[in-house]
């Protein structure tokens, strides 16, 4: 992402209902299917803010990466030194086995090879440590949002699922998730691209970037979180959740 999308996020995502409810539903999984303790180790891949790291410094020891500039300016002004991790080449600095905790929240859809990614997340975890992804789902709401973001992809669930073979991961949950806005979603970015390829005025401002009133924000997020902590087996949403746990696997490296 470029300075001015590390803005727009910092500016809205301690209290817009999609960026405050992932926080909350990822963090719920994590302390379903394995509660941190005080010495457990988790990594926040692609941690840009920081925030859902900051937050999970409640429950375990923690550590953030990430391979741009405005994001590392970000993380080093709100952890110890110690914590920052950049990229070294395409391998994150960490012995094999190291960790108990990997988080990538909407990462996946910005690397070429996701599949190489998910093999690192395997390669850092200790067996039964838990990998928790969360990624932009269905092609059909591709938009300027994604082109802005520098999105590869967005996800169906059988693609994420396929990321994590039953010889590495034991995968606990995967879903849909942001359900019930899919439709509003569908049709203001259609309307949104359809202006643009017309020439009608300025580009209309994204929905994504506003924080909506207080009464409808907490509604939002209320539902965006009952739905993703409820385990029903939806049939489409705007984002994936998946969450697993490693495997020790005799060929990982393929």
């Amino acid at each position: 992402m470029n300075a001015d999308e590390y803005a727009n996020l910092d500016r809205v995502e301690s209290e817009h209902w999609y960026y405050s409810g992932k926080r909350r539903f990822v963090r719920d999984w994590l302390l379903r299917v394995r509660p941190p303790a005080p010495t457990d180790e988790l990594l926040d891949c692609g941690a840009g803010t920081g925030r859902f790291a900051l937050e999970m410094q409640a429950y375990c020891q923690v550590r953030v990466l990430d391979d741009h500039e405005e994001a590392l300016r970000l993380l080093r002004a709100r952890f110890r030194p110690d914590q920052v991790l950049s990229l070294s080449g395409d391998t994150v600095p960490l012995p094999d086995g190291s960790l108990d905790y990997v988080t990538a929240l909407d990462v996946l859809e910005h690397v070429p090879d996701d599949a190489a990614v998910v093999r690192g997340f395997h390669r850092l975890l200790r067996p039964g440590g838990v990998a928790a992804v969360t990624v932009p789902a269905s092609m059909a709401l591709w938009s300027d949002w994604d082109v802005a973001l520098h999105h590869f992809r967005r996800y169906r669930r059988a693609q994420l699922r396929a990321l994590f073979p039953a010889d590495a991961w034991d995968v606990v949950y995967v879903n849909y998730t942001n359900v019930v806005v899919y439709p509003a979603v569908w049709a203001v970015r259609k309307w949104r691209g359809l202006r643009q390829r017309l020439g009608w005025g300025a580009p209309a401002a994204r929905t994504e970037d506003q924080l909506p009133p207080r009464w409808l924000n907490a509604l939002l997020r209320a539902i965006f979180v009952g739905l993703a902590r409820c385990g029903v087996p939806f049939p489409f949403g705007v984002s994936l959740l998946l969450v697993a746990r490693s495997r020790r696997a005799a060929a990982i490296s393929r």
